[in-house]
């Protein structure tokens, strides 16, 4: 290989999710300061000073790469934690960030226990309940608040029975409300039903939901993404976590949604759902998630999630 297709290869290493550490090593051990000179003459991210005969990185590069290269690690420690730590700390996490999906994610996602679990570790390890610092976070819309709270309140029944007649009735309820000009996730009965009922029960509410109104909740809640992805995560977290590792894997994905795919494939590797999100991720975007993570990802970190997503059959 010549110094021209190392110097596009080792360009490559240093673009995407994460980096190709074993082609940065394999050049590093021969190239010398002429060869590396070549490389930022024609690289893309490399600019000659104006004033001075050098060539450096663009500034955001830098960052970027940094954050590339602990990409790896901070896939591993996630995995490597207790799962009731790793909630506690990817909600304190949230809300530092101000990503409150991530808590809505945790909320609906997890089984009553799993959820009990996290909030006993948030207890442990910040010294007040995840409860409250929802409660009292000012950045937080109103409204948005409101449900946040209830959702992480939560111990839901996890038996089979179902009520019908009420969940008939509630669909008509959501149906009107939602169909109003009133916002939704205002309504005190929605949050009531969205946050203390049964999944077994919501998801018979929300086929009468269809039946009823001739749309899922989900196409009449479009205006309302808070309260769409809150019902997705109830009703179809499959659904839900495709769309979170597809916008994490397109090109010119930010940071968060990049976060967001370590999260969704750790937490959901193994013993959860990963089998069901591979197969709805394969129907809904026509191509396998090992596949895509191999095309889009580098290096460590590209094995690492590809084991995690292929364990799951």
């Amino acid at each position: 290989m010549g110094i021209a297709e190392e110097c596009q290869l080792l360009t490559k290493s240093f673009s995407g999710l994460g980096v190709d550490e074993k082609s940065i090593l394999e050049i590093a051990q021969k190239w010398n300061s002429e060869h590396k000179s070549s490389f930022r003459k024609e690289s893309p991210h490399f600019s000659k000073h104006q004033h001075h005969s050098f060539e450096h990185w663009h500034g955001n590069w830098v960052n970027a790469i940094h954050r590339e290269f602990l990409r790896f690690k901070e896939a591993v420690v996630l995995w490597t934690m207790h799962p009731w730590e790793r909630d506690a700390r990817l909600a304190r996490e949230a809300l530092i960030n101000k990503t409150y999906e991530v808590i809505v994610e945790i909320a609906c996602t997890r089984s009553a226990e799993e959820l009990l679990g996290a909030r006993r570790a948030y207890h442990s390890l910040f010294h007040h309940s995840i409860e409250e610092d929802v409660a009292f976070d000012q950045h937080i819309a109103a409204h948005f608040r409101n449900l946040l709270v209830p959702l992480v309140s939560s111990y839901r029944y996890e038996g089979s029975h179902v009520n019908e007649e009420a969940a008939k009735s509630e669909a008509k309820v959501l149906g009107k409300i939602i169909r109003t000009d009133k916002k939704a996730i205002d309504s005190e009965e929605i949050v009531r039903i969205i946050a203390t009922r049964s999944k077994t029960h919501l998801k018979v509410v929300f086929k009468h939901y269809k039946e009823i109104h001739g749309k899922t909740i989900d196409e009449d809640l479009q205006n309302e993404p808070s309260l769409r992805d809150t019902v997705m995560c109830l009703n179809s977290p499959e659904t839900y976590f495709s769309k979170v590792l597809d916008a994490g894997l397109v090109d010119g994905a930010d940071e968060v949604a990049k976060e967001a795919l370590i999260r969704v494939i750790v937490t959901r590797a193994h013993d959860h759902d990963m089998k069901e999100i591979k197969a709805e991720y394969q129907k809904k975007y026509g191509v396998p998630l090992p596949q895509k993570i191999k095309e889009k990802t580098h290096g460590s970190f590209k094995e690492f999630l590809v084991t995690l997503v292929e364990k799951a059959n």
